[in-house]
């Protein structure tokens, strides 16, 4: 083999290093990325659920308002 070849080799080596290590990164930003997804999936549904409850009561008191005041 060369120095050409060697130094060649070499370089490619360490690309290939490289992007074993980007991979590596990429996916645990991905994981990451996934899990911080599920959060807010459930965050959202959350919120949309203690939505629904606040709009019911507020139809509520509103149904009875009305109620008091027919009354009156």
């Amino acid at each position: 083999m060369t120095n050409n070849e060697s130094t060649d080799l070499a370089l490619l080596e360490s690309r290939v290093d490289e992007l074993i290590k980007t991979l590596g990164e990429l996916q645990s930003e991905n994981v990451a990325l996934r899990n911080q997804q599920e959060n807010l999936v459930n965050e959202r549904a959350t919120l949309i659920e203690k939505t629904e409850q606040a709009r019911t009561r507020i139809e509520s008191m509103i149904s009875r308002l009305r109620a008091m005041e027919t009354r009156t």
